[in-house]
């Protein structure tokens, strides 16, 4: 039967309503596959991308540790920072309140110290007069000058280095080695008084740091071989010099000199000349002449590259005695 001409059209519509359904289904799953596509590339490239910065901080940190230099300065500023920090807890932190120290002196050491005026500037002879007065040792002390210079010992032309005869001796008895290559002068060395002589023997003592002597007089030409024991003599103050007298090509002389009171004066890394002149028990007159000695002789090796005021202070004490001050104008003086 056939159907009727609406029921034909509306079945048409139905069927061409279906195919754009269809078609738009259709167009929509491609375009969602393309998005997915899309979505998947751009998830590629991003990978690809975060890969690439993990690899590059990689290679960075590979490089950072490889560079010693790298590695230094950041320790050395980490360091900077924690000393830092320590400074601020110590500035922070609570200081501690000491309590003054008072000396105590003896009964006899009062004494000694009221006798003395620490305000008066003595005379060489009021000095040593003074000290022989107040002095209660129960041995013979030494008296001693110490001068205070106004000079920079780290300059090489503000040392000073030098010798001097004491017209009335030291007082003590020295131990005297000579180093010689003739016979002849080391047999009249010993003649004069050297201790010792034999230089094969003290060449090994010193080597081996045996330095069983206070003065070592060379001959020039043993001087080469003792290059090599400068770091064991040149601290103790026992390297032979010229200034000091103690190179010379006639041994002994310079033994006998050194025996009848010969004297070396140096300065210590402080500027200050510490000297003994004598026994206090030696005659007043006999140690003012000895301490006047020495003060020439360190006026006259007055160092060329020393200006204005050379001589600060002078101080005389004895062993166990207090120090009194003397007055370095005075002494000084032309």
């Amino acid at each position: 039967m056939p159907l009727a001409p609406q029921r034909r059209y509306d079945m048409a519509k139905k069927i061409e309503d279906i195919e754009e359904t269809i078609s738009e289904s259709v167009e929509a799953a491609e375009v969602t596959d393309d998005a997915v596509a899309t979505e998947e590339v751009l998830e590629t490239i991003g990978d690809a991308a975060v890969e690439n910065e993990l690899k590059a901080e990689k290679a960075t940190a590979k490089a950072g540790k490889r560079s010693t230099k790298a590695v230094k300065e950041a320790e050395a500023e980490a360091e900077k920072e924690a000393r830092k920090e320590i400074a601020a807890e110590k500035a922070e932190a609570p200081k501690v309140q000491h309590k003054p120290h008072v000396k105590k002196f003896s009964k006899n050491q009062k004494a000694m110290r009221e006798a003395i005026n620490a305000d008066m500037l003595y005379g060489l002879t009021d000095a040593v007069a003074l000290l022989q007065k107040i002095s209660t040792a129960k041995f013979d002390p030494a008296l001693e000058l110490h001068v205070r210079l106004d000079i920079d010992p780290r300059q090489a032309d503000q040392m000073v280095r030098a010798s001097t005869a004491l017209p009335a001796g030291t007082g003590k008895s020295v131990r005297i080695a000579v180093l010689s290559t003739d016979a002849k002068k080391s047999e009249a060395a010993k003649a004069a008084g050297a201790d010792l002589v034999d230089s094969e023997q003290l060449l090994a003592d010193i080597t081996k740091g045996i330095l069983d002597f206070e003065v070592l007089v060379a001959t020039p030409d043993m001087m080469p071989q003792l290059g090599r024991h400068a770091k064991t003599l040149g601290p103790k103050g026992l390297m032979p010099s010229p200034k000091s007298g103690t190179v010379t090509a006639d041994p002994a002389a310079a033994v006998k000199e050194i025996k009848q009171g010969r004297l070396e004066i140096r300065n210590d890394a402080n500027g200050i000349i510490h000297v003994a002149v004598g026994k206090l028990s030696f005659k007043t007159e006999d140690l003012v002449a000895n301490a006047k000695a020495v003060l020439q002789c360190v006026q006259a090796n007055r160092p060329s590259g020393v200006k204005g005021t050379y001589v600060k202070t002078i101080t005389m004490a004895a062993s166990m005695t207090p120090g009194v001050k003397l007055d370095p104008i005075e002494l000084t003086a032309k």
